[in-house]
């Protein structure tokens, strides 16, 4: 029988996150239906308020409906340096607080407490980390405390807002039991709906079908689902600096001082590594450009930017910073980019910058990609100088 190990794990998760900073920069949006996102027709809800939500309003609504359910919501458009800079703050917060902790997206984070309750006691521990995220940042949170992550994360989501709660070990398939399939993490439309098709309302009832059978129905992610079901997950808490940084670099055959080739394989490397972060489902808050010359010597700039994956973003800052780099007209050895300051998260992270064409075309030349390979779709400014 497979049995959790009995580790301290929380997880904390910052209350509606977005809406929660535009109230501290505006006071008068505190307890009003609060709609982020673009405020066009076109637009899409990256964020509301738990206000908005009583109207059926939920995140990746296009706005023409949502201000539709509720004409007097107030809609801001999302600032996406200002929400990276207080998830910079509560990261600081909690690394200066805890020595082990993962950040698993922009608002959450798990903080592995194994050991601590010998000394401190764990709940106390959260309590206190809980209220002095809140003093220093303004920003409300809740947490969840169990032997692992996944029942951790489900229990925060269960007692938002401003909320905190414990499972001890061992009530880890009791307390999964009475709430509905849908609270799984991992658990899609599709396969909500294959389970309610089959009878499977709870994850009491999906925690009592043997595995073989959740293999043959689901594959692979049947088992991992039968797992979830019986509270069992043994994922560790990644410590948050392991996270690997995503680079390419390019030596070139012969030294070059072309700078309409430079600035091509710039866009080409740019493009390549933004892929790569998105099938990663990954965003990064920091981009690298390196620059060698023909005698070797070699220059690197930085910027620390507001979360994203998006190609426009990352290709307009990446040619900031070779243009400052590039300074001396000399021959080019190589040129490299590199992202950092990795964290969980997806394109929808820039829903406010953006209309739903734009995201789908995102989705889409990305489907491509993946399908027929990187190299098929070319920016036009690059085609044209072929």
């Amino acid at each position: 029988m497979l049995l959790n190990v009995e580790r301290h794990i929380t997880h904390l998760d910052l209350d509606t996150f977005f809406v929660s900073v535009e109230c501290l920069r505006n006071p008068k949006l505190i307890g009003k239906p609060v709609l982020i996102g673009g405020s066009g027709d076109r637009g899409v809800v990256a964020s509301c308020s738990y206000e908005a939500r009583k109207f059926g309003i939920h995140s990746a609504m296009p706005m023409k409906i949502a201000t539709r359910l509720c004409s007097h919501a107030i809609v801001v458009r999302g600032d996406m340096e200002a929400y990276s800079k207080y998830s910079r703050l509560v990261t600081d917060i909690v690394q200066d607080t805890v020595p082990l902790f993962e950040k698993a997206s922009i608002d959450e984070f798990y903080v592995d407490l194994t050991g601590m309750d010998k000394f401190f006691g764990c709940k106390l521990f959260s309590d206190e980390l809980k209220k002095k995220i809140l003093k220093e940042s303004g920003l409300p949170i809740s947490y969840g405390l169990a032997s692992n992550k996944l029942i951790s994360k489900v229990a925060t989501n269960e007692v938002k807002p401003n909320g905190q709660i414990e499972i001890p070990f061992g009530n880890e398939k009791i307390y999964l039991a009475p709430l509905s399939i849908a609270k799984l993490p991992g658990v899609g439309k599709q396969t909500a709906y294959l389970l309610l098709k089959m009878g499977v309302e709870t994850v009491k009832v999906l925690s009592e079908i043997p595995v073989e059978m959740m293999q043959n129905l689901l594959g692979k992610s049947g088992a991992d689902l039968w797992r979830k079901a019986n509270g069992i997950d043994e994922t560790p808490v990644v410590p948050f600096h392991a996270k690997k940084s995503i680079s390419t670099e390019n030596t070139f055959q012969q030294d070059t001082i072309d700078i309409n080739f430079l600035n091509r394989e710039l866009v080409r490397m740019t493009e390549k590594i933004a892929f790569d972060l998105r099938q990663q489902d990954k965003v990064t808050g920091c981009i690298t450009v390196k620059l060698r010359y023909s005698n070797f010597e070699t220059f690197t700039k930085q910027l620390t930017i507001p979360y994203t994956n998006a190609d426009h973003i990352l290709l307009k800052t990446a040619k900031e910073l070779f243009s400052k780099l590039y300074e001396r007209r000399m021959l080019i050895r190589l040129i490299g980019i590199r992202f950092t300051n990795l964290i969980p998260g997806n394109y929808q992270i820039s829903l406010f910058d953006d209309t739903q064409e734009t995201i789908s075309l995102y989705q889409a030349i990305d489907s491509v990609k993946k399908r027929f390979g990187e190299g098929l779709l070319i920016r036009a400014a690059r085609a044209s100088r072929r």
